[in-house]
């Protein structure tokens, strides 16, 4: 899994994380393999207070430097052209604006997804090898130049649901006494370029 994560010039997106701001969001590209016929999505990933939003559109390749400078999209840019999708594509295109949000980081690691089979309303996620590295480009290479660990060896345990908290999470947590902490992969990932002197944007 690749994302290339957007921030404004002076990263206010990483200060609202590190200033624990309980309203906040990030912005980022996402795609999954090289192939120029696969898509690549838009996503708005919002926290409010403890709850976790997110907001995404699946764009053709071709189309997304002319999106991200934000002309109209042209038929055929969106994988489907949807109420919901063009509304997210706004909102989306309008934060980056707001923001003068350009490339700051390209972070990628294997995720193993388990979904529950009567819809995806109940997902564990397990998040191995996280790297990343400086990117200032929307270029969807999969390769990594100047990479860098964020988290070691550690594995990211995430437990996601939608409306009711599952029971049976509980049994997991209490099990293997879980306990719940941060692991923001763009916050932390710019860290470490910066103690590793790829990023100086913190100087």
């Amino acid at each position: 899994m690749h994302s290339i994560y957007l921030d404004s010039p002076d990263l206010s997106l990483y200060q609202h994380t590190i200033n624990g701001d309980k309203n906040r969001f990030k912005l980022r590209l996402r795609c999954y393999e090289e192939d120029e016929d696969r898509p690549v999505f838009f996503e708005i990933k919002r926290r409010v207070d403890n709850t976790i939003h997110k907001k995404r559109v699946a764009v053709r390749r071709q189309a997304v430097e002319d999106l991200l400078a934000g002309y109209a999209p042209p038929p055929g840019s969106l994988v489907h052209e949807t109420p919901a999708a063009l509304e997210a594509l706004d909102t989306f295109t309008e934060l980056v604006h707001r923001l003068g949000a350009v490339p700051q980081s390209h972070v990628c690691y294997q995720r193993e997804a388990w979904v529950e089979t009567a819809g995806n309303s109940v997902r564990v996620t397990i998040d191995r090898n996280v790297l990343t590295e400086p990117r200032d480009t929307v270029w969807f290479d999969t390769s990594m130049t100047d990479a860098v660990a964020v988290f070691g060896d550690a594995v990211i345990l995430e437990l996601k649901f939608t409306a009711r908290y599952p029971t049976w999470f509980n049994h997991l947590v209490q099990a293997f006494g879980l306990r719940q902490r941060s692991a923001a992969k763009y916050v932390d990932g710019i860290e470490r370029l910066t103690e590793s002197g790829l990023l100086y944007a913190l100087s």
